[in-house]
């Protein structure tokens, strides 16, 4: 096969891959299902996040993905690898 026919035929796969995930990533965040409990490996990380990049909050502020109003909200957190939260100015693993 030539690489003319190679490259078309990734390109046409990667085209149908985009294409298919596109529509779910662009879905309203404010509805996806975060769980409440860290997962292995990961740690809630509260105060750093830019205004609707949280991955979800307390009752106080918001119901949960996407919807913080606010930078650096003491109350919205984001997952974050284990042991990075205490790396980041204004991070806490409390809320």
């Amino acid at each position: 096969m030539s690489g003319k026919i190679i490259k078309a035929t990734l390109a046409a796969i990667l085209a149908s891959g985009i294409a298919t995930v596109s529509p779910a990533a662009l879905a309203d965040t404010s509805k996806m299902q975060i769980p409440a409990k860290a997962p292995k490996g990961l740690e809630k990380c509260y105060g750093i996040t830019k205004a609707g990049m949280n991955d979800c909050g307390t009752a106080t502020n918001n119901g949960c993905a996407g919807s913080a109003k606010t930078d650096s909200d003491k109350s919205s957190w984001i997952f974050l690898p284990t042991g990075t939260c205490k790396k980041i100015v204004g991070g806490s693993t409390e809320g």
